[in-house]
């Protein structure tokens, strides 16, 4: 294919840079549970038009937004005052075929179960209002997705980027976040989900500044919140070590003042209980990151419908590429890729497709470019795989 590009880049690799910055958003931070309820309603829909048609329909449900609450958290307990208010917005085939489609319902039963498997203590019945706006698709893309065959055309002329391999502090950003959330917290009933981690390498020593909610129904008093505390300081001392060899400081809840009892206690575990809001595509890229060092894209993933929309798909398949160029050819230190759509053609034909190499040293980019364009056309021509991997939930989208 023509319009794969690929070349050599000169750049001072992310590793060897003096300074680094690295930011990943827990499941609970409210710009997070805005990603992951618009994604969760997309999946729902995206089943129900294959389930009742055979193939997805045109939605995108990438407008939600979360308008925080007000609560009053305690030691030992705690009240919400306002319910968090959440928007779930977006556009939606809502009649095909002669058959009414019952979307609102869908969307609104997807999000609330979306907050109840994430949230342990965030009761969306009780704690939550949700307002379901979403309307009719423009008539133009929905001509634009039916014009699709076999292949998909794209709704949109937009870019997605990805990157590889993670640095190690990226690395150590992403796990450390994950790994509260999936060990320490089920262990620890009064850690909250939403947790924000901060890396910051310079030269050879990497700060954490990890941001934590505290349920204050776990937790009776000062003491035990600061024992807590400590311990998952421990924790992440503990497991950074797995992935680094560096000097890493963690620093966790820094706006802390034991004198006055200011600590960052939550009812629910989630600051948008109490004056934070969220919405989709502020938080994290597709993969996971927020990476000011790197190539991104401003398009928000989650919530986009899988099947034309590339602006999910292109960032998403970038990404696949790059990771996947990174394992499959000798010499690749760091790839980036970057893909660019033209509204109505098909998304197995993009625009243009760069693929930059910054080569280990003694490795030839030439050399590699066969084998490099190999991965990009495999992918390409397996496009819709990317579909599938969205609606059966096996790839992240933040």
């Amino acid at each position: 294919m023509k319009n794969i590009l690929i070349e050599e880049v000169h750049h001072t690799p992310v590793e060897e840079q003096h300074v680094e910055i690295v930011e990943r958003k827990g499941m609970g931070h409210p710009d997070s549970l805005a990603d992951g309820i618009a994604e969760a309603m997309s999946r729902a829909l995206s089943r129900e038009y294959l389930k009742r048609f055979g193939y997805i329909l045109h939605h995108n449900t990438d407008e939600t937004q979360i308008v925080a609450g007000r609560a009053n958290p305690e030691f030992g307990g705690g009240e919400i005052i306002e319910p968090i208010y959440i928007l779930l917005v977006g556009r939606a085939t809502k009649y095909f075929d002669g058959i009414f489609i019952p979307t609102d319902k869908i969307a609104l039963k997807a999000a609330k179960k979306y907050v109840r498997e994430t949230m342990h203590e965030l009761d969306p019945e009780s704690d939550v209002v949700f307002d379901v706006r979403i309307g009719e698709g423009s008539t133009d893309l929905k001509e634009v997705f039916k014009r699709s065959n076999h292949i998909p055309h794209a709704n949109d002329t937009s870019f997605g980027i990805g990157f590889a391999p993670f640095s190690e502090t990226e690395n150590i950003v992403y796990n450390v976040e994950r790994r509260i959330y999936e060990e320490f917290r089920k262990e620890n009933p009064a850690i909250g989900e939403d947790v924000k981690v901060m890396g910051l390498r310079e030269k050879d020593e990497i700060n954490l500044t990890i941001a934590c909610a505290f349920i204050g129904k776990y937790v009776q008093n000062i003491g035990e919140y600061v024992a807590l505390k400590d311990e998952l300081k421990a924790f992440v001392s503990d497991i950074v070590t797995e992935y680094t060899e560096r000097k890493v400081n963690v620093f966790v809840n820094t706006a802390d003042d034991y004198d006055s009892k200011v600590v960052y206690l939550t009812v629910t575990g989630t600051s948008a209980e109490n004056g934070d809001d969220g919405s989709v595509g502020r938080g994290n890229r597709a993969n996971g990151l927020i990476t000011p060092g790197r190539p991104m894209s401003m398009e928000a993933t989650s919530g986009k419908n899988p099947i034309n929309h590339v602006g999910k798909i292109y960032n998403l398949l970038a990404t696949m590429i790059a990771r996947d160029t990174v394992t499959a050819v000798d010499g690749v230190k760091e790839a980036y890729v970057k893909i660019l759509s033209q509204i109505g053609k098909p998304i197995d034909d993009p625009y243009a497709l760069s693929i930059q190499i910054l080569p280990e040293n003694g490795y030839d980019v030439e050399k590699m470019e066969s084998k490099i364009r190999v991965v990009a056309e495999e992918w390409l021509s397996d496009v819709t795989k990317i579909t599938e991997m969205v609606v059966n939930g096996e790839i992240r989208t933040f």
